[in-house]
């Protein structure tokens, strides 16, 4: 991974480097695991999900795109990535949220841009988004407010 050729010296990996990145996020993201060594598929669902969010951060990208980044974890776990996200953002990266999940589209967007039948139906600035207005833009589509 991108990660990983920037810990490389020469063929080698830095041991220590690697540690130090793994607990950083490990830290940052809440990763409930009993090692570093810990394989990912024995973690629990949520805790794989911040993992595969840990892999995109450490290469530190101006754009974080994510496609149902919550669908399948607990509650506490959908907190902490809401909390990460807000995070990331006031740091300046840029969220391109993919969800079906119309609570977590309000709560997160600042700008919402509905989709149907694989085109734009319509786009809503957060202050002017409601379910509503987002359920009708997805069944007869044809608005845009940039509020």
């Amino acid at each position: 991974s991108a990660a990983l050729r920037s810990l490389a010296r020469g063929p080698f990996v830095d041991q220590m480097a690697e540690n130090r990145l793994i607990g950083k996020y490990v830290s940052r993201l809440r990763v409930r695991t009993p090692s570093f060594q810990q394989r990912t598929g024995l973690l629990s669902g949520g805790n794989q999900q911040k993992v595969l969010l840990a892999k995109w951060l450490a290469v530190q990208p101006a754009v974080l795109i994510v496609d149902e980044p919550t669908r399948g974890v607990d509650i506490g776990t959908k907190a902490e990535i809401y909390t990460l996200f807000d995070e990331l953002a006031r740091e300046g990266i840029a969220i391109l949220l993919i969800s079906s999940d119309l609570p977590e589209v309000l709560a997160l967007g600042d700008r919402i841009l509905i989709m149907r039948h694989g085109r734009l139906a319509g786009e809503l600035a957060r202050a002017d988004a409601t379910e509503e207005k987002v359920m009708h833009l997805a069944a007869i589509g044809s608005a845009t407010t940039n509020g």
